[in-house]
């Protein structure tokens, strides 16, 4: 029997993913010599998703201490809780996290198909673009101009200039893809392309609406209808938006960090193809016992429950990335904002199939258990794993080898860690104590509290989870302080030459 035989008959599995098993692989010299990736879209993308972080986290931090102190409303219609608590989910969903998509998605699409961006102007409209939609945002939500729907609350003329800016992102990003002189898609690029696509459908299904002048509209839909709509976007924004692309992240980020191979490669595009094939029904879940059919509410329930096993089939194949490894997290800070976002993810992703059974739903639906449920995956997936992909990109573009301070990294990595648990542990505590106070009645058929008294209850949590917010916003001052440090000494010559394709 020849060697190439016998290779192919021992290890038919590594034969077979070999030419894409790696980050590595495809990253390495295969292009036309002197031909530069874009890197300066992606360094804007940076610098914004560290502005935006702070910015974002700030309005968190202020609306958390508006329900401790009710002072802090400052008695103004524009700085109300209310006009306030949209502004913060937009900020630090479209800002701090949309930005860090769009830096990590030109990175790494740039790296796996050893191309350069398809256009560089068209590259600079998306970043200009969209920042031009967060302002937007930043100006019409404190003056309530709001769509009332969740994760998409931006009015009618800024959604459409926002539908603009997706549409050119797509161009940019498939155009790349398309261009590619690696033979394989890498998986991560998969994970990028479905965020885009369905984020993209989402948006415009959401937004159809009448528009009756510049900054009021009316949907075209009603009442149940009008709800599902809203959550088979809102839970997609979590399903694709928050989850999708992160895992694009996930895939490109861990494995380079680490300097090893994917897991297992398999797993990934079983875990693709299951996520965007059921998230998409998951959203029903949200309106258990409203007006919902009973059959969409429990179709929401099933299909939730099934997205367990492949979410945790992603998180156990990005864990396992470090097999042979682990030794690295004892010196390397950013491995483990990595590996901790994958622990968040498992732990978010098991807890929301849990709080979709009816039953469990009765008791945590509207409750601040919904609230701590969002953060988990918001602090402990999203900005964890955007704070490691962050740090691993800024010495890269910017021409460094290695950030400013690593224990300044370290100390992030505690207080993030701190902040995160403080604030779950806070929600959790204060939601199951306001589920059991609502439900509580008396024999004559009377409520047991009043909404006061469930309100008194609530207050020691709100105090622990405005210290969380603290400790998180101060991991993100930490953490633009040393990337403006690292930034200021940025060499030229350095970044071209990492920016070479060949």
């Amino acid at each position: 029997m020849s060697g190439g035989v016998s290779t192919v008959q021992l290890v038919p599995d590594r034969v077979a993913w070999q030419d894409f098993a790696t980050v590595d692989e495809l990253t390495m010299s295969t292009a036309t010599i002197g031909q530069a990736y874009n890197y300066k879209v992606v360094r804007q993308f940076v610098i914004a998703t560290v502005f935006w972080g702070v910015v974002g986290m700030a309005m968190g931090v202020w609306i958390a201490s508006q329900l401790v102190w009710p002072d802090m409303n400052l008695d103004l219609p524009w700085t109300t809780f209310g006009r306030l608590r949209p502004l913060h989910t937009s900020l630090v969903i479209f800002g701090f996290a949309g930005s860090a998509q769009f830096a990590a998605s030109y990175y790494a699409v740039q790296r796996t198909c050893q191309v350069r961006l398809y256009s560089d102007k068209l590259a600079a409209f998306t970043f200009w673009g969209w920042q031009s939609v967060i302002v937007i945002m930043l100006v019409t939500l404190p003056m309530g101009y709001t769509t009332t729907k969740e994760y998409a609350e931006i009015e009618f003329s800024g959604a459409v200039w926002m539908a603009v800016v997706w549409v050119a992102y797509a161009v940019v990003f498939f155009t790349t893809v398309v261009q590619r002189k690696t033979k394989h898609i890498y998986v991560g690029n998969w994970f990028f392309g479905a965020f885009i696509l369905v984020i993209a459908m989402l948006h415009v299904v959401n937004h159809l609406s009448i528009p009756v002048d510049w900054f009021k509209s009316y949907p075209v839909y009603s009442g149940a209808t009008d709800a599902m709509v809203q959550w088979w976007y809102g839970h997609n924004a979590v399903g694709f938006f928050l989850t999708t692309g992160f895992l694009g992240m996930m895939y490109y980020f861990v494995p380079k960090q680490v300097n090893r191979p994917v897991y297992s490669y398999r797993l990934s595009i079983v875990h693709f193809w299951a996520l965007i094939t059921l998230y998409i029904w998951a959203g029903p879940h949200h309106l258990h016992y409203t007006a919902l059919p009973d059959w969409a509410q429990s179709l929401g329930m099933a299909m939730s429950l099934i997205l367990l096993a492949p979410s945790w089939g992603g998180m156990i194949n990005g864990m396992m990335t470090l097999s042979g490894a682990w030794h690295q997290l004892r010196t390397d800070p950013i491995l483990r904002f990595l590996v901790l976002s994958l622990a968040f993810y498992g732990m978010s992703t098991f807890e929301g199939p849990m709080m979709a059974i009816k039953t469990v739903n009765a008791l945590s639906h509207y409750t601040d258990w919904t609230i701590g449920h969002v953060h988990a995956g918001a602090l402990g997936w999203v900005a964890m794993i955007t704070f490691g992909a962050t740090y691993h990109m800024v010495p890269k573009v910017f021409g460094r080898e290695r950030m400013h301070s690593t224990p300044l990294i370290n100390l992030h990595f505690w207080l993030a860690t701190i902040g995160t648990v403080l604030y779950i542990a806070s929600m959790w505590v204060n939601g199951i104590t306001q589920g059991l106070m609502w439900r509580a009645i008396n024999e004559d058929g009377t409520l047991t509290y009043s909404f006061v008294e469930a309100l008194q209850a609530s207050h020691p949590g709100f105090v622990v989870r405005f210290a969380g917010g603290v400790f998180f916003l101060t991991g993100m001052l930490l953490m633009a302080y040393n990337v403006w440090r690292t930034v200021r000494v940025a060499d030229v010559a350095i970044a071209h030459r990492e920016a070479q394709i060949a």
